[in-house]
């Protein structure tokens, strides 16, 4: 009876930390679901429930979660402009096109926030985010001030503004705003998210690299973040990556004249 309870105890050591292994090793997203899955592959036979079990109640681990998307309130449109872009994301100076969009994120207690960002499609980097409790026509004004403000000598008159056809872009208040400083709006065909691949994209990447590694219980530890994450992590890896292209086509254009 001692050996026996001494070779289950043993047992279940052994599973308790090839658990916390697959836990860290992916940092954190996944499931008891998921982690048995993992654990069958390796020749580990055991029930969800002493999965969810181990994980939650003794080792204390909980995945972070990945939220369904949320339903935004649909506003009233003002008026809805042609795709000007047509899945063509490319231009060849900084400051000619310029795509915007709002996601959803959600802080530990359930409550939900949105962020606003406005990528360059030149080199792909963020040049205004901005994350808040709503998505309003304001906060889409206030994103694209910050971008202008940041980024002094943009000329207006031949910028081309992308986006979906959301109420806050195609508002009385966003549309005339943007009239006003001479942006040309450009906006998705309904539904159709590979109309806005960049922005689908950076916040993909975002969720995964960011949002989907920690738990954020308060409003400042996630703007902060998010700050941190899109004008150092993600502009600096846009940047060397940019750079370590363009030195790859000028050796290929170099070996194509010997």
């Amino acid at each position: 009876m001692k050996r026996r309870k001494e070779g289950a105890f043993k047992k279940k050591v052994t599973i308790k930390s090839e658990i916390e292994h697959i836990y860290h090793e992916y940092n954190g997203v996944c499931g008891y679901r998921t982690i048995r899955v993992y654990l069958n592959r390796r020749g580990i036979s055991i029930s969800r429930l002493t999965v969810h079990k181990y994980m939650n109640q003794e080792l204390k681990f909980y995945s972070i979660t990945r939220r369904r998307k949320t339903v935004y309130e649909k506003g009233k449109t003002h008026k809805v402009f042609e795709n000007k872009v047509k899945q063509n994301f490319t231009a060849e100076q900084k400051n000619q096109i310029w795509c915007t969009d709002f996601t959803y994120l959600f802080l530990t207690n359930g409550s939900k926030r949105y962020n606003g960002s406005i990528i360059d499609v030149y080199d792909r980097s963020i040049i205004a985010s901005i994350t808040d409790k709503h998505i309003t026509s304001e906060r889409a004004k206030h994103t694209l001030q910050k971008a202008l403000d940041s980024h002094s000598g943009v000329n207006t008159k031949t910028l081309i503004l992308h986006s979906d056809q959301g109420s806050q872009y195609t508002s009385k208040e966003f549309t005339e705003y943007c009239e006003q400083i001479g942006i040309i709006q450009s906006m998705n065909k309904a539904g159709c998210p590979y109309d806005n691949a960049p922005m689908e994209r950076y916040f993909n990447t975002l969720k995964n690299e960011l949002i989907y590694h920690d738990y954020y219980h308060n409003d400042k530890k996630l703007y902060l973040a998010i700050e941190e994450f899109a004008y150092v992590k993600y502009n600096h890896m846009r940047h060397t990556l940019i750079i370590i292209i363009k030195r790859l086509s000028r050796r290929a254009m170099g070996n194509n004249f010997l």
